[in-house]
């Protein structure tokens, strides 16, 4: 068996090593190449993904659509307050049984005109050309009805304020996830470098005669360890990146680069807000409002229907029985309609309202309460965070000390390298703790902005 310390074994493992931390470090390589082929990227930052995500997000664009049809319906309604005018030319010709005109033409001797058991008159012909104009005076409910379209426009402009602001905040939450993936692979990447450091410092070692394979073995391990986590980084960042287009709308082969990192991120500090003010300022209660003002004027109209209607109407044109002799005739008047029973319709509809404008006040006050509780919640979250947040950084800073001990005392030959590789993976954990602190914090400040209904305003 030959001899683990003799030089031909160590220059096999001296070559070893060198082929180990190649492989760690060519992925890195790699990047930029990599890059080199890719589509050109587009830098995004935290201002960027908001006016996106409130200008193109699929939502967003679907409560614009809803707005111009509801706009719409605005000139259908208006269509039963103005003028209807129509023009029509009729050539037509008829014929007659006579058997079937009710009544008989009789001379002075009493012999009837046609015969008793019918007879075919005609054809008559006739040429028709006619103007048509009719305009309703007063339609108390086609008035309100109008009214109900606009307070409906109204709900649905604030509809489109909701879905921006949900998309606003999903962008910014999608954003962090990025810049929580960004972290993770440098994280892993300062991991790697002191993984190929432990390596070499283990393979001099052994070299020299004052280590032993055991140590070697533990410090390959540990960076294959790393090197997968580092694969699994790179995965959750271009996981991160693929939900972050689709909420801004951009194709799915643009690449996103943030300009921004995890740590240096500077979110505007949400200021604590008066808990009524921050129910007037969500969107989503407002459009709730709009829609309650919807649901009260739709049943004022449906009452209204019951009121009298006025309309005047009238044609003009000229008409021929031959086709030659035209003469001109018209027809003009004024009517009064007075709807007396419809079968309880009405009093169905007003029912049917009624329960939806209940629904839609039982829907606001929920949302009221639950929008106390967001921002209460939020708040708390923001201070948990915080404090975690300064636990983790004091974490790192304690796990970086007892890596330099346990290091040093590796260097000097006093232990084995089995310290250093539980101090690197205990610095490893708490590097990951502080990139999860810090993501958790960003979270907690867009959750008090969207609880608030200031995620728009994120920058």
């Amino acid at each position: 068996m030959p001899d683990s310390r003799s030089p031909r074994a160590a220059r096999r493992r001296g070559r070893d090593a060198t082929r180990l931390v190649v492989t760690l470090l060519l992925p890195l390589a790699a990047v930029p190449s990599l890059a080199a082929q890719a589509p050109a990227a587009r830098r995004v930052s935290l201002g960027d993904v908001v006016r996106l995500a409130t200008e193109q997000n699929a939502g967003v664009e679907v409560a614009h659509a809803r707005t111009a049809q509801a706009a719409a319906r605005i000139r259908l309604r208006r269509a039963d307050l103005l003028p209807n005018i129509s023009a029509s030319a009729v050539e037509a010709g008829r014929t007659f049984n006579t058997a079937t005109l009710g009544f008989a033409f009789r001379g002075a001797d009493g012999s009837s005109f046609f015969n008793p058991d019918g007879e075919v008159l005609g054809p008559v012909l006739s040429t028709d050309l006619r103007a048509r104009v009719s305009q309703v005076l007063f339609d108390a409910g086609a008035l309100e009805r109008l009214r109900v379209a606009r307070t409906a426009a109204t709900a649905a402009g604030t509809e489109a304020d909701v879905a921006a602001e949900r998309a606003a905040g999903q962008a910014a939450a999608g954003y962090v996830r990025l810049l929580r993936a960004d972290a993770q692979i440098a994280a892993r990447r300062a991991d790697s470098t002191l993984a190929a450091d432990l390596l070499g410092i283990a393979q001099d070692q052994l070299t020299a005669g004052v280590g032993v394979a055991l140590d070697v073995t533990r410090a390959r391990s540990q960076a294959a360890q790393i090197r997968a986590q580092q694969v699994a980084a790179r995965l959750e960042r271009d996981r991160a990146a693929l939900e972050l287009s689709r909420i801004l709308g951009l194709a799915p082969d643009e690449r996103l680069i943030a300009a921004d990192s995890l740590a240096a991120l500077a979110l505007p500090e949400t200021a604590p807000r008066d808990l009524d003010l921050a129910v007037a300022q969500r969107p989503d209660i407002r459009a709730l409002d709009a829609q309650l003002v919807t649901a009260t004027r739709a049943e004022r109209a449906i009452r209204r229907d019951k009121l009298p209607t006025l309309s005047a109407f009238g044609d003009h044109g000229p008409i021929a029985g031959d086709g030659t002799s035209y003469l001109r005739t018209y027809s003009w008047g004024v009517q009064l309609s007075v709807p007396i029973f419809a079968g309880f319709r009405n009093e169905g509809r007003l029912e049917e309202q009624a329960a939806a404008r209940h629904e839609l006040e039982v829907h606001r006050r929920d949302l009221a309460r639950q929008v106390g509780l967001d921002v209460r919640g939020a708040r708390d979250e923001l201070a948990a965070t915080r404090e975690q947040l300064d636990a983790a950084r004091e974490r790192v800073a304690l796990a970086d000390q007892e890596l330099a001990q346990a290091r040093e005392r590796f260097r000097a030959g006093v232990s084995g390298n089995a310290d250093v590789v539980t101090a690197s993976l205990g610095l490893n954990a708490a590097r990951t703790l502080v990139i999860d602190a810090l993501t958790a914090w960003h979270v907690a400040r867009i959750s008090l902005a969207r609880a608030q209904g200031d995620a728009r305003s994120l920058r």
